[in-house]
C-alpha cells in the first residue's frame, strides 16, 4: 500500500477540533471538494457508520468507519471508489494536544492502485500530488471550520 499525510498545527484545543471532525456525517462543511453527504447509517457515529460523499464532477464514494477512538481519531474504508483507479483505500485522521490551545492534526491515506506495477508508479507520482493538494485542502477547510465555530462562539458571549 502506498502511504501518504499531511499535518497541520491548528490554534485551537483538541476538544474544539474534534467537534468539527468528529461529526462524521458533516465532511462537507469543511472539505472542500465534498459536495454533499449522504448518511448511509443513523445512530451515534461509531465503527460502522456509514456515509456517502458525493462531489462536484458527479462522482461519489463511500466511506465505513474501521476504528473509532472519541475525541482522538477515526479510520475509514473507502470503497465504490469508481472512477478513481484503487483497489482499496484507507484514510485516517487523528488528533492530539500540540501545546497550550494548539491541536496537531494529522490526516493520512492508504491506497493500492490498480494496474499493477504501472497502478504502483501512478500511485507514487499523480496520485500522490493529488492526494496531497486533496488533504492540504481538508486541512485548511478545517483550521477555518474550527476557527469560524470560536468565533460565532465568542460572539455569542
Amino acid at each position: 500500500m502506498i502511504h501518504h499525510h499531511r499535518t497541520l498545527v491548528i490554534d485551537a484545543s483538541p476538544d474544539a477540533v474534534w467537534d468539527v471532525l468528529g461529526r462524521f456525517m458533516h465532511v462537507d462543511e469543511f472539505a472542500p471538494l465534498v459536495k454533499s453527504v449522504d448518511a448511509l447509517t443513523d445512530g451515534e457515529d461509531q465503527v460502522g457508520s456509514k456515509r456517502r460523499c458525493h462531489f462536484d464532477d458527479g462522482s461519489s464514494l463511500v466511506e465505513e468507519v474501521t476504528e473509532w477512538e472519541a475525541h482522538r481519531r477515526y479510520r475509514v474504508r473507502l470503497s465504490e471508489t469508481a472512477p478513481m483507479p484503487l483497489n482499496e483505500a484507507y484514510a485516517e485522521l487523528s488528533i492530539k494536544p500540540q501545546g497550550p490551545g494548539q491541536t496537531h492534526v494529522e490526516w493520512s491515506m492508504d491506497y493500492r492502485v490498480k494496474y499493477g506495477p504501472f497502478g504502483w508508479m501512478l500511485g507514487q507520482t499523480l496520485m500522490k500530488m493529488m492526494m496531497g493538494k486533496i488533504l492540504d485542502g481538508n486541512l485548511k477547510g478545517l483550521a477555518d471550520r474550527v476557527r469560524s465555530n470560536q468565533t460565532t462562539a465568542a460572539q455569542t458571549r
